[in-house]
């Protein structure tokens, strides 16, 4: 009885992943809002969580190991969304990475083509909302909430 709640629970955070990054690759694709480095990088431990939690359900071998990794993997997504909140805030300097070059610095023609070419997204630049709440804020909150579900199968467990 008690692997069936379990599976029945991890069935339910995987279509929650999944449908996160389906979201995600609509937005992008469908709606023509471009993602910021760091927006990539959010969908990273996504991504790895769903091989995870699948050899959950076809090996059925170290489950409390994946767990606590699936549980660390979620909270360095909550740090990362946090960090580029406080970006998006203005709490934090953006990286290098996120950063758009101010067209007045560059000096030759190749330089400015090659910035048009990148048309890197300025990671402070929020041009997607819902509820008036930016994606990255959604991600904290989703990353911060899988975190502790993950924590919590962990021990539960034992």
């Amino acid at each position: 009885m008690l692997k069936k709640k379990i599976d029945i629970y991890l069935v339910f955070v995987f279509f929650i992943i999944l449908l996160t990054l389906i979201s995600a690759f609509i937005i992008d694709y469908q709606m023509n809002q471009k993602p910021c480095a760091l927006c990539i990088y959010q969908r990273i431990p996504y991504i790895f969580s769903i091989f995870l939690i699948t050899n959950i359900f076809f090996s059925r071998k170290y489950i409390k190991i994946t767990l606590l990794i699936l549980s660390m993997l979620f909270l360095f997504s909550t740090a990362l969304a946090f960090y580029h909140f406080g970006i998006e805030q203005g709490f934090f300097k953006e990286l290098s990475v996120c950063e758009n070059k101010n067209i007045s610095e560059i000096i030759s023609k190749e330089e400015l083509l090659n910035q048009l070419k990148e048309n890197a997204i300025s990671c402070k630049d929020v041009s997607f909302r819902i509820l008036g709440l930016s994606l990255a804020t959604i991600n904290m909150m989703l990353s911060f909430i899988l975190s502790i579900m993950f924590i919590r199968l962990f021990i539960f467990l034992r």
